[in-house]
């Protein structure tokens, strides 16, 4: 298999916590990860003044704005921004239940990658539950298209991310990577690609309320001759379409569940990654919930079908 189909649930072993900016605010925000329940899913909690202390399920029905980043929540009351890298490195580190305590309205950005999750994760450790873990289960291909761009799930023996990108600037031009996503994997070849922008639109987005944390540290900017002003360059020759391929792992982790199968896409972004899903979720013939069992004296294990209750998460 592509994702190791563990039979229980995990959390967190401690609570940890980061510290760092939001990409569009620009302002300090920390974020605190602690230990949860058995089927308590991904919950944020926003913690700062002002706000109600909601509790916002990381799921695909609370999906709110997807144009620069993914939102979950209200916009006009508690709302948490930019989860997606956060939920990113949830998925591919293997983290069912977790509370996520936040004191901005944006999730940090770090260095523009998922890699400081993947570390704040690892340093928690992760203790096993007695609730067992349940999965999506692809049974026939679902896609969706918008214009040029189109995305797509299909039935797999595993997780398998195969995203591929196409712009015009010569800096990125057409790019494709494909990988079964396990953590191992996600840590080597993904966490660490950073999201990246044209300088050209910078003024755009600063006027619009955007961007106003961006910089040469949490970003790969493209300058106006069309290469990569970084001093440091790139982290891997293919960075922009890693960092997308981080991106669709962070936005179909809102299913709210493991997905064992394939997810393709072309010119994607978040907005039809969220769009991908729900079409995924509202199909009930496409896709199957199983749990792992496994067998008596052996490590291989098997899926079975099981009964989702008609309030589960990825029933829209």
């Amino acid at each position: 298999m592509g994702i190791d189909l563990l039979e229980f649930q995990t959390t967190l072993s401690s609570a940890v916590s980061l510290k760092g900016i939001g990409v569009h605010s620009g302002k300090p925000v920390t974020v605190t990860f602690h230990p949860a329940e058995a089927d308590t899913g991904v919950i944020f909690q926003r913690v700062d003044d002002g706000a109600q202390g909601r509790l916002i399920p990381a799921l695909a029905s609370e999906v709110g704005e997807t144009d620069l980043s993914t939102s979950l929540g209200n916009p006009a009351g508690d709302y948490v921004a930019t989860v997606e890298h956060l939920m990113a490195a949830v998925a591919a580190m293997g983290v069912d239940n977790v509370l996520v305590e936040i004191d901005s309205p944006e999730v940090p950005i770090m260095d523009g990658s998922a890699s400081a999750f993947v570390e704040a994760f690892t340093q928690a450790g992760m203790r096993q539950l007695s609730a067992k873990r349940r999965y999506i289960r692809i049974l026939k291909p679902v896609r969706i298209d918008n214009g040029s761009s189109w995305a797509e799930f299909r039935p797999h023996n595993g997780t398998r991310f195969e995203v591929e990108i196409d712009f015009d600037s010569p800096a990125i031009g057409r790019q494709a990577f494909a990988a079964d996503l396990t953590a191992e994997t996600f840590s080597k070849d993904i966490a660490r690609a950073r999201t990246f922008g044209f300088i050209k639109d910078v003024e755009r987005l600063w006027a619009a309320g955007y961007a106003l944390g961006s910089s040469l540290e949490n970003s790969v900017v493209i300058g106006e001759d069309n290469k990569v002003i970084n001093m440091e360059g790139l982290r891997y020759s293919n960075e922009f379409v890693r960092h997308k391929m981080l991106d669709a792992i962070g936005d179909l982790a809102l299913a709210g569940a493991r997905f064992i199968g394939c997810f393709r896409s072309y010119r994607g972004g978040h907005r039809l990654n969220a769009a991908a899903l729900r079409h995924l979720l509202t199909d009930r013939a496409a896709f199957q919930i199983v749990e792992t069992t496994r067998r008596e004296g052996g490590r291989s294990a098997e899926m079975i079908a099981v009964n989702a209750p008609v309030f589960a998460p990825w029933v829209l």
